[in-house]
């Protein structure tokens, strides 16, 4: 790799450039009599690609794009542009003025409370350089596939990724807050296809703000080499009530749909099956989800979300019980409320164990039963909590796998199966923002033959 101190220079001055866009996108609406918030996020990187141990696809990014809201009293206009010269800018605002001029009055429009603003917004160290060239990449990407490739003979095919990004995020608007954040991502992936007339495929990747917190690309190649074999000669199963384990990448899918379901917009639209459940208890005593969104140089980590709201450390679920919804500023008025700094998504989202020894010990604790591990397509109607997905895995008896499973559909009810969770691993899960280990629910609806 080379010197790192290149690429953060160019960046710095990106930033500033972006900010300086920014406040002047706002001066030009606040002249207009107009209340505005403008938020940008620029994107550079390198995506790599291999197939068969040749180079598939290189390819450079450098995308971004300006995005103005204005307000005039309750009447909102938007508009883009991705050409950041200042005639394009204040065209952009222009625009959102004349849109803004002929759309309906919204008593719930507005930007966030000022008292929200992250006028002191942290440095969440989100942003690590790497000056990374294409003969890098490529060879991470092949290093990768051969791992995978020549672990085992009945691997028929493989694909390997590598991905480098780096970004600046700025954001501000009238009540004078100009706030912005450089951030970087790094991946190396894989996806290897193995078997003969049956084939299987499965995944696998590492993803951190930090190139050097990424696992090796052996460890990549290997792990989904061991998954895709495991699943070989998959059986079918009899339509039975089982308990079921959602292996911890599948569980975040889990938590996610309690995230939908707290969501202001799903709230004030009445389409949750969680609706008028604050303060309520929704999952077991023991089970607890707190919210970290500073934790530094974390995936989920932001200092303020897409409204300039400033997030903080909460609790969602204490003891069972539901803490807090999940707002932004349209959001809360719609519902009373304060927005809560989710305008933009979830900040990592801890779910507290209950069980230690991991993925192990959770199978001796079911028993008998499934464990998935992959979910193809979704039938999941939040309004009521109605669960149906297609799923993959392995058949358990007496703690152990005994066979790979495929074509089976598990259901249920939401709202039944978050009371019917009885353990959550200690494997957790951190590549998500979603930070959970495997969970096990006492009884579900496995349909098989």
């Amino acid at each position: 790799m080379k010197n790192q101190e290149k690429p953060t220079a160019l960046l710095q001055q990106q930033e500033q450039e972006l900010r300086e866009a920014v406040d002047y996108a706002v001066k030009i609406a606040t002249a207009a009599g107009a209340s505005a918030e403008v938020l940008v996020t620029k994107v550079t990187g390198l995506s790599v690609s291999t197939r068969l141990r040749e180079v598939e696809n290189v390819e450079f990014n450098n995308d971004g794009e300006l995005g103005i809201s204005v307000y005039l009293g309750q009447q909102k206009g938007n508009a883009s542009t991705s050409d950041l010269t200042p005639q394009a800018i204040k065209n952009a605002v222009n625009a959102a003025l004349s849109i803004a001029k002929y759309t309906s009055p919204d008593d719930c429009a507005g930007l966030a409370d000022k008292e929200l603003m992250a006028f002191d917004a942290p440095n969440l160290e989100l942003y690590y350089p790497a000056e990374i060239d294409v003969d890098n990449a490529v060879d991470l990407a092949l290093k990768t596939e051969s791992s995978a490739s020549d672990y085992d003979e009945k691997i028929t095919n493989c694909e390997a990724a590598f991905n480098s990004h780096t970004g600046v995020r700025v954001y501000g608007n009238s009540h004078g807050m100009l706030q912005s954040y450089l951030s970087s991502r790094y991946s190396i992936s894989c996806t290897a296809v193995a078997g003969d007339e049956q084939q299987e495929q499965d995944y696998e990747y590492t993803v951190s703000r930090d190139l050097n917190k990424l696992q090796l690309p052996s460890w990549v190649g290997e792990n989904v080499a061991k998954k895709v074999i495991s699943r070989l000669n998959p059986q079918k199963i009899a339509t039975q009530n089982v308990p079921v384990i959602f292996a911890n990448d599948v569980a975040t899918s889990l938590i996610g749909h309690l995230a939908s379901a707290i969501s202001g917009g799903s709230l004030y639209r009445k389409s949750s099956f969680l609706l008028d459940h604050l303060g309520k208890k929704i999952l077991p005593e023991w089970f607890h989800i707190s919210e970290r969104p500073h934790l530094l140089g974390q995936l989920a980590s932001t200092p303020f979300d897409s409204e300039g709201v400033r997030t903080s450390s909460r609790e969602i679920v204490d003891r069972g019980i539901l803490q807090s919804y999940l707002l932004t500023s349209y959001s809360g008025r719609k519902l009373g409320m304060q927005s809560t700094g989710h305008a933009g998504g979830i900040h990592n989202w801890l779910v507290t164990p209950n069980l230690s020894g991991g993925l192990t010990a959770l199978l001796k604790s079911m028993d008998t039963g499934l464990l998935i591990t992959d979910f193809m397509g979704d039938a999941i109607n939040l309004v009521t909590g109605d669960y149906s997905r297609g799923a993959a895995g392995f058949w358990v008896e007496k703690g152990i796998i005994q066979f790979p499973v495929a074509e089976i559909t598990v259901a249920g009810q939401l709202k039944e199966m978050f009371s019917q969770i009885v353990a959550v691993a200690d494997d957790i899960e951190y590549r998500s923002n979603v930070q959970t280990g495997s969970i096990l629910i006492e009884n579900m609806k496995v349909s098989g033959n």
